[in-house]
C-alpha cells in the first residue's frame, strides 16, 4: 500500500488528531471497496499516515477530500439544523425522526451527525427544555459565534488549499475565522496582556478544522443515568477531559471507531499499550466567559 505522511498534524493537538480521524473518514467514504488505513509515525511528533492502495501522493490526497468538502452545493443538512445546538426537546426530536425516515446503509451521515451533536432523551439548561448536546460544543452563539453555523460556513469557504496547508505543511495560522475552539491556540486569555486580546483577529487552520469537524460521528453521544456522555470524554479530579489514543499498527476506519469508543477514558493505560497503543494524551476543557476552550495536551504514556 502507498503511504502518505499527513506531516502537518500532530497528534498531541486535540485539532489535529480530530483532523486525522476526519481525513481516515472521508477517504473511507470515497473509497468503500478499498482498504484505506491510518497509523502514527513518531518522526518527533506524533504524525498521521495514511495507508492507501490507489492514492500515491500529497495532491491525489488533496484531491479526493477537496472534491467531497470543498465542491459541494451548500452544506450538510446536519449544519442546516439550527446554527448553534439550543434546539428544544420537541424540536430536536423532530429533527431526528425525519432523519430516521430517511437513513439507510448507504445514506447515513444526517443521523450519524444528529448522534454526536447531542439527544433529545433529557433536558439542558435552566428550564430542562433544552437538548443535551456534545462535550465538543464550545460556543453557543454569543459573539456571533455559532458552532453549527461555523460548520456550514467552513463547508462553504474551504479550499484545497486550505486542506494541503493543514495536512502536509508546519501550521502557520495564516487563516482567519471560523475557529471550532479546539486547537488550544483558540484559547487567547487577558491575562499577562497589555492590551485587551478579544479585539485581536482570529488566527487559525481553516483546512484543519473542516477536516475536524468531519470526525464527529465517530464521538457519539450516549445518554446515561444522569447526564449524556460523549464518546471519548471523562470527569476526572474535578475536570472534564478528553482522552484519546495513539496507534501504530494501520488500522481502518472500523477499527480506529471500536478503539475510540472502547472506554480509553476510563481503561487501564498499561492494557490499552498491550493492545497496541502507543500513547495516550489527555486535554482538559474549561470555560472563560461565554466560550468554552481545551488546554494543551499531557502525555499519559
Amino acid at each position: 500500500m502507498n503511504q502518505i505522511e499527513l506531516r502537518g498534524l500532530d497528534g498531541s493537538n486535540l485539532l489535529g488528531f480530530l483532523a486525522a480521524l476526519g481525513t481516515l473518514r472521508v477517504l473511507t467514504a470515497a473509497e468503500p471497496e478499498g482498504p484505506v488505513r491510518m497509523s502514527w509515525k513518531d518522526v518527533g511528533w506524533w504524525t498521521a499516515v495514511v495507508h492507501h492502495t490507489v492514492l500515491s501522493g500529497n495532491n491525489d490526497l488533496t484531491g479526493v477530500l477537496a472534491q467531497r468538502l470543498c465542491e459541494r452545493s451548500g452544506a450538510s443538512p446536519a449544519w442546516n439544523i439550527a446554527p448553534d445546538l439550543t434546539l428544544k426537546l420537541s424540536e430536536f426530536r423532530d429533527v431526528i425522526k425525519r432523519a430516521q425516515r430517511e437513513a439507510n446503509p448507504r445514506n447515513r451521515e444526517l443521523v450519524d451527525f444528529l448522534t454526536a451533536f447531542g439527544s433529545e432523551s433529557r433536558g439542558a439548561g435552566p428550564k430542562k427544555d433544552q437538548m443535551s448536546d456534545t462535550e465538543f460544543r464550545t460556543m453557543s452563539g454569543a459573539g456571533h459565534q455559532h458552532f453549527l453555523g461555523f460548520m456550514k460556513d467552513l463547508a462553504l469557504s474551504t479550499t484545497a488549499d486550505h486542506l494541503s496547508r493543514a495536512l502536509f505543511e508546519p501550521w502557520d495560522y495564516a487563516d482567519d475565522r471560523p475557529s471550532l475552539r479546539w486547537d488550544p491556540a483558540d484559547y487567547r486569555p487577558h491575562a499577562l496582556r497589555a492590551e485587551d486580546p478579544s479585539g485581536d483577529p482570529i488566527r487559525t487552520m481553516r483546512g484543519a478544522n473542516r477536516l475536524a469537524v468531519e470526525a464527529l460521528p465517530l464521538f457519539p453521544t450516549v445518554p446515561l443515568a444522569r447526564r449524556l456522555a460523549t464518546v471519548g470524554f471523562i470527569d476526572e479530579d474535578g475536570e472534564t477531559a478528553i482522552r484519546w489514543p495513539i496507534w501504530t499498527s494501520q488500522l481502518d476506519l472500523g477499527s480506529v471507531w471500536s478503539l475510540l469508543t472502547a472506554d480509553v477514558g476510563d481503561a487501564d493505560l498499561l492494557k490499552l499499550k498491550a493492545r497496541g497503543v502507543a500513547q495516550v494524551f489527555r486535554a482538559v476543557r474549561f470555560t472563560e466567559g461565554k466560550y468554552r476552550n481545551f488546554s494543551p495536551a499531557r502525555a499519559l504514556l
